[in-house]
This record gives C-alpha cells, sequence and structure tokens, in this order.
C-alpha cells in the first residue's frame, strides 16, 4: 500500500463515528414519516420498522451498560450484546409478517371453476 493511501486511511480511522450514526437517524425517520402517510404501506410491516427503533435505544442503553458496568464493548458482554440482538430479531421478524402476503386473498377456493 502506498504510504499517501496509508496516512489517509490513518485518518479515516480517527474520525468519530457518533456524529454519523444521529445523522443516519433522519432518512430513518424521514422513511417512517412517509411510511406512516402510504395507505397501501402494511402496518404490521411499519409496527416492525418502529421497532428497530427501539432495538437502536435498547442497543445504546446495553452499551452504556456494558462500558460502565464491565469497562468494555457492548460486542464483549455476551447477555447484553444477545439482549440487544434480540430486539432486531424482533423488529425483523414483525416486518416480515408485515409484508407477507394474505393466503386467503392469495388462494381460490377448492371448488371454484377455472
Amino acid at each position: 500500500m502506498s504510504l499517501p493511501l496509508a496516512d489517509w486511511f490513518e485518518r479515516l480511522g480517527g474520525i468519530d463515528p457518533g456524529p454519523f450514526f444521529v445523522l443516519s437517524l433522519l432518512p430513518y425517520l424521514a422513511f417512517l414519516w412517509w411510511a406512516q402517510k402510504v395507505r397501501a404501506f402494511p402496518r404490521l410491516a411499519f409496527r416492525g420498522f418502529q421497532l428497530t427503533l427501539l432495538f437502536v435505544a435498547v442497543t445504546i442503553a446495553a452499551a452504556v451498560v456494558a462500558q460502565l458496568g464491565y469497562g468494555r464493548q457492548l460486542a464483549d458482554v455476551d447477555p447484553l450484546h444477545g439482549g440487544a440482538e434480540a430486539f432486531l430479531t424482533l423488529s425483523n421478524l414483525v416486518v416480515l409478517l408485515g409484508f407477507r402476503p394474505k393466503q386467503a386473498e392469495e388462494q381460490e377456493p377448492p371448488d371454484s371453476p377455472r
């Protein structure tokens, strides 16, 4: 790797990602606002996307507990990390169920003529 490129990566690695995290919430909140206004957007899927914000809040709280209580990063404290990730799994499941096609609308009645 050339020296200027290595210097660039060194400087890039020194940037605090915190402000980028906060800024990334703005487009997500805009998406939630849009999804709420669209009548065709499945309500259950919308709730799942809202639960993703709960995952973010739980993850932040768990990271603070891991840092203050254990002096470690969240990824290094398995019970806290697993608990936080459970909220992501829950939100993903709700989004999935929200976008799942309704079986009754898609299947023909068994006795219907073709």
